[in-house]
């Protein structure tokens, strides 16, 4: 497409989870509802158009070992792209992409900046390892280097106990979550376990990802504070096999991670029924591929969600949380085109016939 062309999407816009629309235009590669007056060089695009799908757990930058280069990285946001994935909550990475924004063919990131982490309790390579006396200078450093987010690594296996437990002492989160606040930014946290969820929500964090030990005690506690939770289904379903690798060295957590993964589904319902807010992640780029957004949707499906509630949590209600635009008028042109209603079978979001982001088709 020509810097003058123009974009006519037709057929059904899923413009919100009631507001479906015959066609938009895209002029400029900004979005439009009125057919713009004269328009010659019009291609024309058939379909179910969604807002640009939102991974809100993905790591550009990061593989199983650490930091990686520009190359990867590149590889890692252009086959999130071809899913589907136009908006990353990058939940933290210890590389430097900020050279993406430059790029109008690549995925809008939102940064975390790098995890938090306690000394010697998370992946190696990926993380600031620092003691509970440190933690709110490294919150304020990295709430100023990313975009409105920080990440903390809440629990971890604790060596001497054999088993998950809490890395940051009450009063240190505390201090952490209030210093990035007063900074304009949010904190989620890694947490497997339940031991460390009591203290981080009524600290005031504001997300939680994976939350597998959200148990029935606690799901009150994060529907009155608004807590968010992005379960990560597709990396959870690895918990067997972690659990495997752990039996001989780490009984007691192999045991724990069984059960997490056991009633991960019930976990994720019970917080859906509850009213806490559910979004869509997968953790890619640690072990996971990048490109996973529809298996996580077909996961939260699986678990009870209904399935325009899951669509929501990787379209309108993602944006809308994080801040950013979907269909509206006026909005980036970042949309996917599928061939059937993603509303009646959400697997369909595996196969998009177009995917247009800052208004051109790229794939």
């Amino acid at each position: 497409m020509s810097d003058g062309a123009v974009l006519h999407v037709k057929g059904r816009v899923l413009a919100g989870p009631d507001d479906v629309r015959d066609e938009l235009w895209v002029v400029g590669g900004r979005i439009s509802y009125d057919r713009p007056a004269g328009a010659r060089d019009v291609t024309t695009v058939t379909g179910w158009a969604l807002p640009g799908l939102v991974d809100a757990h993905c790591h550009v930058g990061l593989d199983a070992h650490g930091p990686v280069d520009a190359e990867t990285a590149e590889k890692q946001a252009l086959t999130d792209r071809d899913a589907g994935t136009l908006l990353v909550r990058d939940a933290g990475s210890p590389s430097d992409t900020r050279w993406i924004d430059d790029r109008t063919d690549l995925p809008k990131i939102i940064r975390a900046g790098r995890h938090i982490a306690r000394t010697r309790r998370y992946i190696r390579n990926y993380a600031w390892e620092i003691e509970p006396d440190d933690l709110v200078a490294y919150v304020a450093q990295e709430a100023r280097r990313g975009d409105g987010w920080v990440k903390l690594v809440g629990d971890w296996i604790d060596r001497d106990l054999g088993d998950l437990a809490p890395c940051w002492p009450r009063e240190a989160v505390e201090a952490a979550i209030a210093e990035a606040h007063r900074l304009g930014a949010r904190v989620t946290a890694h947490c497997f376990a339940e031991s460390s969820l009591r203290d981080l929500v009524e600290a005031g964090i504001d997300c939680v990802e994976h939350a597998t030990g959200l148990s029935e005690d606690l799901i009150p506690l994060f529907a009155e504070r608004g807590v968010a939770i992005v379960p990560t289904l597709v990396n959870i379903a690895t918990f067997p096999k972690l659990a495997e690798g752990g039996e001989t060295k780490f009984p007691r957590w192999s045991a724990h991670m069984r059960r997490l993964h056991e009633r991960r589904y019930d976990t994720v319902r019970g917080a859906y029924d509850a009213g806490i807010p559910v979004y869509v992640g997968t953790d890619a780029g640690g072990s996971l591929a990048h490109g996973l957004v529809a298996e996580e949707v077909a996961e939260l499906v699986a678990a009870g969600i209904p399935p325009l509630a899951a669509l929501s949590a990787t379209t309108w209600g993602a944006r809308a949380w994080l801040g950013r635009p979907g269909l509206q008028e006026g909005a980036p042109a970042d949309l996917v085109v599928y061939e059937a209603d993603p509303r009646a079978d959400v697997r369909v979001l595996a196969a998009p016939r177009r995917v247009v982001l800052n208004g051109r088709v790229v794939g």
